[in-house]
């Protein structure tokens, strides 16, 4: 009984220990905001531990990203997209934001202008959706 004891308690530790190194993992891709995993580690100064400016502005810009994604408690599709896309895309917007203060390449620079205008247009799209759809139950 002992040593079934002990071995359930194995399993739930290295489950555990599994779970926190995929919730890392995943902040560290920037599928999660870092804030969502206690301890978790971006590497945010980058492999030489420098940052810079642009840097810093680009991973606000993530991080206010992802914080707004989080899934409402909504549960209609359609509802749930709208409501996930408005974010992410003032995220895209804010990010070009740091291309345009930051960035030097003619071709990226017209890009970020170009995504911004897109991108402010999906999000009146997506919010005059919502405002039409009738209150969630």
């Amino acid at each position: 009984m002992r040593s079934a004891k002990f071995l359930v308690a194995l399993v739930v530790v290295s489950l555990l220990v599994a779970s926190f190194a995929i919730a890392q993992e995943a902040v560290h891709e920037g599928h999660v905001p870092e804030q969502a995993v206690p301890g978790a580690d971006t590497g945010s100064t980058g492999s030489s531990g420098a940052t810079s400016p642009a840097r810093e502005a680009m991973e606000a810009a993530n991080e206010k990203m992802h914080a707004a994604m989080m899934l409402p408690p909504d549960t209609d599709a359609d509802r749930l997209f709208a409501q996930v896309m408005i974010p992410h895309h003032e995220g895209a917007i804010d990010m070009a934001r740091v291309q345009l203060q930051y960035g030097k390449d003619p071709e990226l620079r017209k890009l970020a202008e170009e995504i911004i205008a897109a991108q402010e247009g999906e999000i009146a799209v997506l919010r005059d959706w919502l405002e039409r759809q009738p209150a969630a139950p």
